[in-house]
């Protein structure tokens, strides 16, 4: 039995429950993560470490061909 399957049988309450609880996860890591961050020693990134990781992402170059 798939997930979406699961899911679908449960009661529409339920599933209201079942979302809400994963929106109010993910609120909490957006709200907590700066904090817990410091908490375990995590640094930010400096403007040099951003500027290196800007510098190392591939570039796009569009090439147009010519029409036969």
């Amino acid at each position: 039995m798939g997930v979406w399957q699961w899911y679908k049988g449960l009661s529409p309450r339920t599933r209201m429950m079942v979302g809400v609880g994963m929106m109010a996860y993910a609120g909490a890591g957006l709200y907590f993560g700066d904090y817990i961050e410091e908490r375990y020693g995590f640094k930010k990134a400096t403007e040099k470490e951003r500027e290196e990781l800007w510098e190392a992402i591939p570039k796009i170059t569009v090439i147009e061909k010519k029409n036969r």
